[in-house]
């Protein structure tokens, strides 16, 4: 059963369920997460907070959370005594000042990806984390994914040879009146979508990438997005010479894909990195090629699943907040190198700890969406 757990482990010790706050009621959280948090068997849904009242309301009896809070609140939570973690899903910018209080009051925290917006920011929430002696995870979904998962064991055995370099391109179309479009480069694409191409990155080379070699960001004037980089081109060099190159934008049609190349064989995924659906392989080995779709899997159940069984069972999680301040120091070299238009070095961080395929790995099924209360996907749909 690789499940990363047993049954027994799953269901909690003697059954016991971490309660959760959800912290931040907008798309991702009303599409993703919260529709899949029963069926982890592990986790439920305690309380709920948000600066819109029609939206603690909703779904609020949507859930049957009676426990709702604004954000002026949050204090008052934290003293509860009605939750044990937080899901952390406001806007980037406002991570540290939830997670921060909540880690030093001994609630861990499930923080969606980037950490926060500066590897400064990143550290305090590290730092409050080993104050409060709580657990601090960075929500990245995919080191439980399958597809991806076994794209990373195929790799360590050694089918794809040396690997020599990546590419990527993951684009979406915002619509201009979403908040992604309005809140300059911190809500840019770069740190929306960058820390995917920059994750995988990681975890398929299992190094650190050394340097940003070049950097470039354009403005569309038909997207309508204003001041704001809408599509950014990277690329990174990593130890040994090897190169990684990606693509992020918020004015393309949807492209979801990758491909990491080594001495003796490829894999491209495509889609790569998106929830919702079974991610794919498509493999040549020599000159023999394959195609594979994996199974699609509740993303957002199973990392919570994951994380819940890390504090029911007194265990480190794997992507700690470490794991998101190494791809926040990449993404400050990269807005250093977008201002001065040259090459600029990551600074150095030692990570030595890295996904594990065999024990991290979940299958829990996927779920529907319900409707969603004022809140909408980037695209505007």
């Amino acid at each position: 059963m690789r499940q990363g757990m047993g049954i027994a482990s799953a269901l909690g010790l003697g059954g016991r369920k971490i309660r959760y706050a959800t912290v931040g009621l907008g798309d991702i959280a009303q599409e993703a997460l919260m529709p899949g948090v029963d069926h982890t068997g592990n986790s439920k849904m305690t309380a709920l907070v948000s600066g819109d009242p029609e939206k603690l309301g909703a779904l609020g009896e949507r859930y049957g959370v009676a426990d709702r809070y604004s954000y002026e609140q949050f204090p008052e939570l934290l003293r509860s005594g009605t939750i044990d973690a937080i899901y952390l899903a406001t806007p980037n910018w406002r991570h540290a000042e939830f997670a921060v209080p909540a880690l030093e009051a001994g609630i861990h925290v499930l923080c969606e990806k980037p950490l926060d917006v500066s590897a400064e920011k990143a550290r305090a929430i590290i730092a409050a984390a080993e104050r409060g002696g709580a657990r601090l995870m960075t929500a990245y979904r995919l080191h439980f994914e399958p597809a991806t998962l076994d794209a990373i064991r195929r790799i360590r055995a050694g089918e794809l040879g040396d690997l020599i370099a990546f590419t990527s391109c993951f684009m979406q179309m915002v619509d201009p009146a979403n908040h992604r479009a309005t809140n300059g480069i911190e809500a840019g694409p770069l740190f929306d979508m960058g820390a995917y191409p920059i994750n995988a990155i990681r975890y398929l080379f299992g190094a650190e990438p050394v340097e940003v070699i070049s950097a470039i960001g354009v403005r569309h004037a038909e997207a309508g997005l204003g001041d704001l980089d809408d599509t950014i081109a990277v690329t990174l060099r990593l130890p040994g010479d090897r190169l990684a190159q990606f693509t992020v934008g918020y004015y393309a049609n949807n492209v979801d894909s990758l491909t990491i190349a080594g001495t003796k064989g490829s894999i491209e995924m495509n889609p790569a990195f998106g929830f919702g659906q079974g991610l794919e392989h498509h493999r040549q080995i020599g000159e023999d090629c394959s195609h594979k779709t994996y199974k699609e899997t509740d993303q957002f159940g199973g990392e919570l699943r994951y994380f819940s069984d890390c504090i029911l069972n007194d265990r480190d999680p794997e992507p700690d907040g470490e794991e998101g301040l190494a791809d926040l120091l990449v993404i400050e070299a990269i807005v250093t190198a977008l201002r001065t238009g040259g090459a600029v070095p990551i600074e150095p961080l030692a990570r030595m700890r890295r996904i594990d395929p065999d024990t991290q790995e979940q299958t829990l099924r996927a779920v529907s969406a319900p409707d969603p209360v004022n809140a909408a996907s980037p695209t505007g749909a």
